[in-house]
């Protein structure tokens, strides 16, 4: 696929499953079935339905969860990178647990906004890989986890 395909994928990937109105369906359309996902807030992931688990607990304690580039995307050969920023608000009545140190408890109401940058793998126009790197002592600060002193 040309750079330009796997850019306007990324773009779609962005947009459908990181952005505000949240389509699961396009975990199936394109992410590949061992997709390997890893953020240094989670723990690594493989495969859709792990994917699919973590994006639908994330979203259900951070309902207005979303996210959104902030520069141009970069591709070069299978490789995608994007720069981002966003967050959202713990207001869903689930614990948030799925961090790598201590938890948030049921609608805390506490507000998490962070930047990152995601590399992303296209192979035959689907996302085999998805490694981001984001401000995770922001996160933590932010939600009361560790002391922002």
């Amino acid at each position: 696929m040309s750079l330009e395909e796997n850019k306007a994928i990324v773009g779609r990937w962005f947009t459908e499953f990181w952005g505000e109105d949240f389509n699961p369906a396009i975990i199936d359309e394109l992410a590949a079935p061992d997709i390997k996902f890893h953020y240094s807030l989670h723990e690594p992931m493989v495969g859709r339905d792990e994917v699919r688990d973590f994006a639908t607990r994330f979203r259900k304690a951070f309902p207005d969860l979303g996210f959104w580039g902030t520069a141009d995307l970069i591709a070069e050969g299978d490789y995608v990178v994007g720069q981002w920023e966003g967050g959202g608000t713990h207001t869903g009545g689930v614990d948030f647990t799925d961090l790598p140190i201590g938890s948030v408890p049921a609608a805390s109401g506490k507000t998490m906004r962070f930047t990152g940058m995601t590399v992303l793998k296209v192979v035959d126009g689907l996302i085999v890989e998805e490694t981001g790197l984001d401000d995770g002592v922001k996160v933590l600060q932010q939600l009361g986890i560790i002391s922002s002193e």
